[in-house]
């Protein structure tokens, strides 16, 4: 069954979401993400991916904090991801507690950097942000677009060893409109043996249900969640495989 990872995206220590990816369009859900992280931990959540918006923007991790802080009063495993761009960031922040790093902007901007972590760290401890915007790569938050073909990317990533990615749609990131449905379906087809992820535009129990009939391995929902649109009953049932018909 599809794995439900909520995300937790953090500015200036707080819980927020954006929509498209817009930091002007900034909404702050709590401002202590240990309360949220314990929240889901509670309903028997085994994962989360933090998201430090503050560090993808600036090029450097700043909320580090936020992950020793979720990372040493919870159990979840947690992949974090914004602002490493270097070996020092990358080994911080598994020290800080992080189980996997998320890695973006630095994966299409020092592409050697990145190999060189998959290999030394192992696939299982790396997992490719692949965000897009027109089947496009974009990057540094989601602010700079680039030519890069997605399926390009992707195929030259597997070469180098990555196993597991998750893809961010950005014209529906945090707007409700429903999942990708059609790129995700080509890039299953495509790249079979990749673990993949959703990510974005997640928007209610009946989306989940259909990127689990595409193949997702995983989901990552925030602001669903936050809205009250996937409710902490409905997901407490997914998580307890109660919904039998998921895979119909």
């Amino acid at each position: 069954m599809i794995e439900i990872i909520p995300a937790i995206d953090i500015i200036d220590g707080k819980c927020v979401r954006l929509t498209h990816g817009d930091y002007a369009q900034k909404k702050i859900y709590n401002e202590n993400p240990l309360e949220v992280a314990k929240q889901f931990e509670d309903i028997g959540i085994k994962r989360l991916h933090l998201v430090d918006l503050d560090g993808a923007k600036a090029g450097k991790i700043i909320n580090h904090k936020v992950l020793e802080k979720i990372a040493s009063n919870t159990s979840m495993i947690i992949d974090f991801g914004g602002g490493i761009k270097s070996d020092e960031s990358i080994e911080h922040i598994f020290e800080s507690g992080a189980a996997i790093a998320t890695i973006g902007s630095t994966a299409v901007k020092q592409p050697q950097l990145f190999y060189a972590w998959v290999k030394k760290y192992g696939s299982d401890k790396i997992l490719l942000g692949a965000d897009v915007k027109d089947e496009k790569i974009a990057v540094s938050g989601w602010l700079e677009k680039t030519n890069i073909d997605i399926f390009d990317f992707i195929a030259t990533n597997v070469e180098n060893g990555i196993t597991q990615l998750f893809c961010t749609d950005i014209s529906k990131d945090g707007a409700l409109l429903g999942p990708s449905l059609e790129l995700y379906k080509k890039i299953i087809e495509k790249f079979p043996a990749l673990n993949f992820i959703a990510s974005g535009g997640a928007s209610n129990i009946n989306d989940v249900k259909e990127l689990n009939v595409i193949g997702c391995k995983g989901v990552i929902i925030g602001k669903a969640i936050y809205e009250g649109r996937i409710t902490i009953e409905e997901l407490k049932n997914l998580i307890k495989g109660k919904f039998v018909n998921l895979k119909s």
